[in-house]
């Protein structure tokens, strides 16, 4: 009876050292998780080597893989859009460095959707351990290793993690809409009074939860940048 126990605990504790972790993807709200690593610009250390700029992680499973090769011609694109909102784009791939100079060479030479072919500036991050992978929670243990290594991280100057995205291997992530979100979040992060609603732009009107009192009496006033739909959706106007 002792033998058929100990055998049965064992084959349970087997199984459950055998089967992959969940995967842990950090929390909007919880500091972005720290990694050294080799990229296409050289040595890279995570939050540290990039000050109190904005960061996005942007990560992929696979170099020269089509949907992926597109995404990071928009990014290289729209590099310094993203510089001049004073965010800093990490791109990470889980295949090797000699892979990633290859591959970011080749795309070098690319002219996309009747553009010039671009210099891609933001670094490439060498994942081949999966060690980033595996501490952004990018790896689902239900399904191929790689499938869902491709996730975006919004961080903020604090290095906190701000937004998260996960898109299948099927299908191209935006780039404008990535760009919507940092503007957005740098709105907010301004000013923590005041949140955007849906399908917002650059420049409409903001959200506003909570009024002062002052504002409540002046609202409906010629002279009152707020103004409500009803009395639970206000809005402030955007000048």
């Amino acid at each position: 009876m002792k033998k058929t126990l100990l055998i049965v605990a064992l084959s349970v504790f087997t199984l459950s050292h055998a089967l992959p972790e969940e995967p842990n993807v950090p929390q909007i709200g919880v500091k972005a998780p720290s990694f050294t690593a080799q990229s296409t610009n050289g040595k890279v250390k995570f939050p540290s080597d990039f000050g109190k700029s904005w960061k996005i992680i942007f990560s992929h499973p696979k170099d020269f893989t089509p949907v992926c090769s597109s995404e990071i011609l928009e990014l290289a694109y729209q590099q310094d859009d993203f510089e001049k909102l004073g965010a800093k784009v990490i791109v990470v791939s889980t295949d090797i460095l000699e892979q990633h100079n290859s591959w970011k060479a080749a795309l070098e030479e690319v002219s996309f959707q009747d553009r010039d072919p671009v210099e891609i500036k933001f670094h490439i991050v060498e994942d081949n351990s999966l060690d980033i992978s595996k501490k952004y929670g990018m790896i689902h243990s239900q399904v191929s290793i790689k499938e869902n290594i491709r996730g975006v991280y919004f961080i903020n100057p604090e290095n906190v993690v701000r937004a998260v995205y996960f898109y299948p291997n099927e299908v191209g992530r935006n780039i404008e809409e990535m760009k919507r979100t940092l503007i957005a979040l740098q709105k907010n992060y301004s000013d923590d009074s005041i949140v955007t609603p849906v399908n917002w732009q650059p420049g409409e009107d903001v959200v506003v939860p909570t009024l002062s009192k002052a504002d409540k009496e002046n609202l409906g006033s010629p002279d009152s940048d707020y103004y409500q739909l009803t009395w639970f959706m206000t809005y402030r106007k955007e000048k």
